[in-house]
């Protein structure tokens, strides 16, 4: 939202400065994104003082020295009869562009170099005067910008206007924050307050009705529930005032004509769309507000011919469509240079079927903006006078009909607010006296309610406040959120259980951090094709219309973004939603891992300037990593995957397969390392109800599910004993398997057991392999005999012989 700093003053005369509104505005209301000069044209010129002066002999001009303030009194030739020595005026040196567009250059005048210029306010534009230049009343010293010495000209505010803050939408919107803040008076600016009253009296209908000679028709008050117009006969189309084209400029608008500009203004000015009709261009002098026929069609004020649809809302003259309401008007009603009669609209219209509009046929305007958020539907009459009497004004016309259809909105239901509960809410006791001054400042009607709480009634243009919190919220803000208690108080936990798939990211997320990898939120939306993908019907871009079928498909887009910008050193992961088409009302998603790993396994140090690169090994550890931490207690264990699916590995948990490890294929350029991605499956996600209460709609959390204490353990004191174990391992039997046996049967003095070498070659035959372990144990209180050890390693190729059939290797 642009907000105009003189604009919003008419409203509220705050008498502060732009930084200060900016700063007053953040701290309580909406962030401000910025403040822009709309004098910017002015910043080049400075502040200069005449040094020296001398007449130039049978002419008026004068041949002066000037300090700018570089240190180098410039020779300038002036024409003014006002240049006096000692004196300060507006000074642009040579290069400087006028804010007419002329460029001030060096030039010779009557043998004489002038190298800048001295300034008129005229020619600064800041007045009419041009009978000499513009002297400054002022200490600064030559040099100083001029505007830091005269600041001139508007200041646009720019806000950031959340979608629950529509009210927010207007220039008196804002004020009201304003004057909420400061304790000044909401006035109405001037231009409005000289507005002549209007002497004709309102048509009042509830879905039909007649004045000035037009007749208004609401097919469906549901789609419009107000719907008021005004006719302003003898109307003569031009250039706008200059107050009016002021006021619109200010806010970034381009001024078109006075009766344009006058519609503009109400918009901006109390966020009010209006939109004004050339009355002979109706046919069968008749509005009605309906939804579009089949097959029917509108030129729209941007030129574009649009096919209209039955779920579209239109304002249509006896025959036709002649406005998309609340989007745009129609070429067919333009008001133009020969339009003397106007039918003004000021109309409430359903959010949701502006939306509906506005989606269809792929426009947004300032009007629609506005109508989807909601307006002030309490404000109509009141917008319907003053946007007839301004009009009127600007154009030189006169009133003749006013009608208003449907009825304002009812009072909203009170909401009791609990002093005690506010308390509570923001650790610090407000007495009920200031909530009901902060509320009663920004137009809530408070009074007592039972049982010593506050019966707040919002406003009709605060559609966001409907509950006790809210009203809470607007306490909080108006005070000053500096203002809340930085003690920590007591509070209690929750009674209700984390769910389990938030157990298995927090926890996922904690070890795959540990493990070096980063996160990555990105959205879940891919190029995909429709047979194979879930297609979105508002997507938020063309090139990426559907949903994803995995998270790798995400991933690598991210590698391909960092590998365009020669970052080949690659780790991410992410924990997020997939989606495949279903037969039932939406897709079937689930919540899945994905982690991707390329390029450098380590940084480089001097020691390796030359680290190893991730490899296939590498994905299927950090894979096992994954699903452990997902399953706790159950048993992972990765096979070979079938060629068919393109995978090196299924990651299979309780006999389960639950993702995969592959290797990926990307759009890299030659010196890129291999790509490996992980996925996993946590869990699906239905579309359920809402959970009651103490409950999951999802599940509920298992044992399984939870994380287990760290329990603090001593330092070992005594020695470990190792050694090791070659196994001949035939080619189906599994490493995983083998060390599944060698930790069950080496007890609970087995410390570590690492497999660290796999030999194929002589002395092996064909269909096994060699593969060496290497143990570690120790006894908590004694050191271990060479008796035990030796036992310990019999029993262990005892069991691996009898289990799997695996014998050592004798050199």
């Amino acid at each position: 939202m642009n907000v105009s700093h003189a604009w919003l003053a008419r409203f509220v005369p705050h008498g502060r400065s732009p930084e200060a509104i900016r700063d007053l505005l953040t701290a309580h209301v909406a962030t401000v994104e910025g403040l822009e000069s709309l004098r910017t044209d002015l910043v080049p010129f400075v502040v200069g003082q005449v040094i020296e002066s001398e007449k130039i002999p049978e002419t008026k001009l004068s041949y002066n020295k000037v300090d700018d303030g570089s240190g180098t009194l410039l020779e300038v030739v002036c024409g003014a009869p006002n240049v006096t020595v000692g004196a300060k005026y507006p000074f642009a040196r040579t290069g400087t562009t006028m804010p007419g567009g002329l460029v001030i250059e060096k030039r010779k005048i009557r043998g004489f170099t002038s190298n800048g210029m001295l300034c008129s306010a005229r020619e600064l534009g800041l007045g009419a005067d041009h009978d000499g230049i513009l002297t400054l009343e002022t200490s600064a010293a030559p040099g100083t910008p001029f505007l830091d010495v005269v600041p001139t000209g508007d200041v646009r505010i720019v806000v950031d206007v959340l979608p629950n803050r529509p009210d927010l939408l207007s220039h008196r919107g804002v004020a009201r924050e304003v004057a909420a803040l400061t304790g000044i008076v909401l006035q109405m600016p001037e231009e409005i307050t000289a507005l002549p009253a209007l002497t004709t009296s309102v048509v009042r209908g509830g879905a039909e009705g007649a004045a000035g000679g037009i007749t208004v028709r609401i097919a469906d008050c549901a789609d419009c529930p107000q719907y008021a117009a005004a006719v302003i006969e003898g109307v003569t189309v031009g250039p706008s005032p200059d107050w009016l084209r002021a006021a619109v400029e200010s806010v970034g608008g381009r001024s078109i004509n006075n009766i344009v500009d006058a519609t503009n203004y109400l918009l901006h000015g109390f966020g009010q769309p209006v939109h004004a009709f050339d009355a002979a261009r109706l046919r069968g002098a008749t509005l009605e507000v309906r939804r579009a026929r089949t097959g029917e069609t509108l030129v729209t004020l941007d030129g574009a011919s649009r096919t209209l649809a039955p779920t579209m809302l239109v304002i249509a003259d006896g025959s036709a469509p002649t406005a998309l309401a609340g989007v745009m008007g129609g070429q067919g009603s333009e008001v133009t240079e020969s339009t003397t009669r106007v039918v003004l609209e000021v109309a409430e219209f359903a959010p949701a079927l502006v939306r509906t509009t506005r989606r269809a046929v792929g426009l947004s305007t300032d009007a629609s903006y506005r109508f989807e958020r909601g307006i002030d539907g309490g404000a109509q009459e009141e917008m319907l006078h003053i946007g007839a009497a301004l009009l009127a004004q600007v154009g030189g016309g006169k009133v003749t009909g006013l009608v208003h259809l449907g009825e304002a909105p009812s009072a909203r239901p009170a909401v009791a607010v609990r002093p005690a509960r506010v308390a509570a809410v923001l650790g610090d006791a407000v007495p009920a006296s200031e909530i009901a001054a902060l509320l009663t400042s920004v137009g809530c009607a408070v009074a007592a309610g039972a049982n010593g709480a506050l019966a707040v009634t919002p406003p009709s243009w605060r559609h966001d406040i409907h509950r006790e919190v809210d009203c809470i919220e607007e306490v909080a803000r108006l005070r000053g959120f500096d203002r809340l208690p930085d003690a920590l108080q007591g509070a209690r936990p929750g009674t209700v259980p984390d769910h389990p798939l938030w157990v298995a990211y927090r926890q996922l997320r904690d070890a795959l951090v540990a493990e070096g990898v980063h996160e990555v939120r990105p959205l879940p939306f891919v190029r995909g094709e429709d047979a194979s993908h879930v297609r979105v019907r508002n997507p938020l871009a063309e090139d990426e219309p559907h949903l994803r079928r995995s998270l790798l498909e995400s991933l690598a887009r991210r590698a391909e973004y960092n590998l365009t910008r020669m970052q080949g050193d690659v780790r991410l992961f992410e924990v997020g939603a997939v989606f495949r088409p279903s037969s039932a009302a939406l897709p079937h998603e689930e919540h899945r891992v994905a982690a991707l790993l390329m390029g450098a396994r380590r940084p480089v140090h001097f020691s390796e300037p030359q680290p190893p690169a991730y490899d296939a090994w590498d994905a299927k550890a950090l894979g096992e990593r994954m699903a452990a931490v997902a399953h706790p207690g159950a048993v992972v264990t990765l096979r070979a995957a079938g060629e068919a699916t393109g995978a090196l590995w299924e990651i299979v948990v309780d006999d389960q397969v639950v993702g995969e490890i592959r290797q990926l294929a990307l759009d890299a350029p030659v010196w890129a390392k291999p790509a490996f991605g992980i996925e996993l499956v946590l869990g699906a996600m239905p579309s359920a109800p809402v959970a009651p209460p103490k409950s999951h709609a999802h599940g509920t959390v298992t044992s399984q599910g939870r994380r287990a204490p760290v329990r603090f353990r001593t330092l070992p004191t005594t020695p470990a004993a190792e050694f090791d174990l070659a196994l001949l391992v035939p080619e189906a039997v599994e490493a995983a398997a083998v060390e599944t046996v060698l930790r069950e049967a080496g007890g609970a003095l087995l410390e570590r057991c690492v497999l660290f070498d796999e030999f194929r070659g002589t002395g092996v035959a064909e269909g096994f392999r060699s593969l060496a372990w290497r143990l570690t144990f120790r006894h908590p209180e004694r050191t271990l005999k060479e008796k035990e050890i030796e036992g310990r390693r019999q029993q262990l190729l005892s069991a691996v012989e009898t289990r799997l059939d695996v014998r050592p290797r004798v050199a």
